[in-house]
Parts: structure tokens; sequence; C-alpha cells
């Protein structure tokens, strides 16, 4: 049975990326606060400023301000873009080189640092060196079964650790010391600080895409066999039910309790606490699914839209009006995380007490005592 979740609200129009230039395709995209970043398949990096605007009625907006555009000299496309703003740095990913460029004017650092021989990058939300002026960056590097760890300065990059692995990568998470990885035939966690490394479950890289994303402190998201979305922690269990996708997801992302996964078709909503499918959104051709500091995105190749929450308490207003108790309590208890503890208290206290109006109406006298109690 559907919740209404999210509601898709267009951020950037074609017109505003590419005009009448129909060959222009997005190919990439990062958001660090208002900013948003778009790389495109003709070596060009678009640098919007988002606005937020909600109106009277309640309904929210999205206004994109170009600020600038760089072309970055080469006929390639930009494949990844990863903010560093603690750098004021953006990571450019572009013919296996990583650039570092200043946010605000997209110019190259000075001193023209750089991380050749890059297939693909993570960068390390959980870092370990303790420096605030420092990002952790692991590459898949284009030599064979290499994985490289960098430390990332304003403007200079210095390589930490060189960690060979069985088969080769090709794609990674990253979190303090432990890499999630996924093979050409498995997902492995690999401890690249002593090299141990621990089997997850078995994958095939050639039939589907691998999806690897940190999710939390220690646990990561995998698109597993069966079309499961599986949860590990870096020691290699699962402390969560999985979640039942499609068996060609493209992208997945968490937005808490909500894990939002994107197929050829559709945009699917799945709850964390009870591993039930929430919502269905049509969504043709989107090729990206990615979470920013909360905010979920998507793209197609020629528009970036933003998948905006819907407050928890209308969700729960909403569940218990079609007298969904059950469902209303699982997510009023997982929003305590959401609301600060005083206002949470208050909240629940009423939806108890609805709740058992609602069972009561029901005839069902020992549940509304229980939740009257």
């Amino acid at each position: 049975m559907s919740v209404k979740a999210f509601k898709l609200v267009s951020a950037v129009e074609r017109e505003m990326l590419m005009g009448d230039k129909n060959y222009i395709n997005i190919e990439c995209i990062e958001c660090c606060g208002k900013n948003l970043y778009i790389g495109t398949n003709d070596c060009f990096i678009y640098h919007f400023l988002l606005d937020e605007k909600i109106s009277t009625a309640g309904k929210i907006t999205f206004a994109a301000t170009k600020q600038l555009h760089k072309y970055l000299g080469l006929k390639k496309p930009v494949s990844e873009l990863k903010a560093a703003s603690a750098l004021t740095r953006l990571l450019v990913l572009c013919d296996n080189t990583i650039t570092l460029v200043n946010m605000m004017n997209l110019e190259p650092v000075p001193t023209g640092a750089r991380i050749k021989g890059a297939v693909t990058f993570a960068l390390n939300e959980n870092p370990v060196s303790g420096d605030p002026f420092c990002v952790e960056v692991c590459i898949i590097s284009v030599k064979r079964r290499t994985i490289q760890m960098f430390m990332v300065f304003e403007d200079r990059v210095q390589i930490v650790k060189e960690v060979f692995t069985p088969e080769q990568p090709c794609a990674v998470a990253v979190d303090g010391y432990y890499l999630c990885l996924a093979l050409t035939t498995q997902y492995i966690i690999l401890n690249y600080n002593t090299g141990i490394s621990q089997d997850l479950f078995p994958y095939c890289s050639d039939e589907k895409r691998p999806i690897v994303k940190r999710i939390g402190r220690q646990e990561f998201l995998l698109a597993g066999p069966g079309g499961l979305g599986m949860f590990a922690t870096v020691d290699g269990i699962s402390q969560r039910a999985p979640v039942h996708w499609s068996e060609n997801v493209i992208g997945a992302a968490l937005c808490f309790p909500y894990v939002v996964a994107l197929d050829d078709e559709f945009i699917t909503v799945h709850s964390m606490l009870d591993q039930q499918q929430k919502q269905t959104l049509p969504f043709k051709e989107g090729h990206i699914l990615q979470d920013f500091e909360g905010k979920v995105i998507v793209a197609t190749n020629k528009g970036v839209y933003i998948l905006v929450p819907l407050p928890l308490e209308k969700q729960i207003q909403d569940l218990l009006a079609s007298h969904r108790v059950e469902e209303a309590l699982v997510l009023a208890k997982g929003a305590r995380r959401n609301i600060p503890k005083e206002k949470f208290q208050v909240m629940y206290k009423r939806i108890l007490q609805q709740a058992g109006f609602i069972q009561f109406a029901q005839l069902q006298f020992l549940e509304a005592k229980e939740l009257f109690r």
C-alpha cells in the first residue's frame, strides 16, 4: 500500500543547460549546500545556485540560477564530480585524471595537482587522518586489480597506500579504514590498513551494474542477487532485512527512513523500518540517483529533479487517516532520530492516542487499551 513520502520537483530544465544543442548530455552531478554542479559529455562543468521556495500553500519549488560554465579542454565526458567544501575544491574525473578546481570559479589549482590513472573514485566520509584541511580519496586504478588511497590538500595530493585486490574492482565506497568493493564476481569488505578482507556475497558485474553505497558509520547498501538491496556492516554482517528491488536497479540513495532506488522506468521508495515498498513514481530515462546531505537528486540525460520528502508528521497522519495503525506507529518510532526529543515525545503521545481511538472504533479493545496506556 502506498504512502506519499516524496514529491518530484524539477530543478534544472534542459533549456538552461543546453539551449537547442541536442547533443549535450548530463553525465554526473554534485550538490553541496545550494551549489549544484553538472558535468556533461562535451567536457563542460556547469555551476548553478539552487534556491528553494515555499509558497503560502506549502508547495516547494526550486529556482536554479546559472553561475558559470567551464570547458575542461578535452574531447572526453566529465565522468564524476565530488565537492570537498572544507578545501573549497571540486574533484573532477575526466579522461582517467582527477583534477582539483576551485568550487567558485572552476579554475584548476595553480600548482596543477592531479591524480592520474583513476577509473572511478570515492571520498572517505569517516576520515582517519584527523586533518580538517585534507580529504581522503580512494581510487580504482587503471592498473589491474589495484586500489590507491590519497590525501588531497588544497593544492597538492599525496599517495598513502596501494592495495591489490583478488579480482578487478569496479565500484568502491569507503568508511574509515574499510573499503566496500564490488569485484568482478563478488562484494568484499577490505581493511586497507591491515590488508584483511572478508567476502560478503556473490554478484556478477558483467550482467548488472553493481551498487556500493555508504549509508552510515560502518554500514553499506549493496545491490545483491535476485534484485535485493542488501545492507552490510564492516564486520560482514547484516543488521537489517533486505529490501526487494527490481532486477535492473541503476542507482540507490538513502533519505531516512527510506531507501530510494531508480530503474529504467520507476523511482521506488522502501522503508528501512519494515522493508515494505511505500511509493512508486514513474520516471523514464533516469540514469543518476544520488543523495547529498539528505537531498535526493535524480537526473535524465537532459534534466535534473529533486525528490522532496513530505514532513514525517504529515505521512504519519495520512497513515492514521487510512487506519494503517501499525505502519503509522512504526514510522513514528523511526522518526525519533529526526525530531528533537521534547517535540517527539509530545507528537508520539498524540499519535498513540489517535491510534488508540482508531483501534477502539474497530472494537479492538485490548489493543486500544495498550495504546491509551
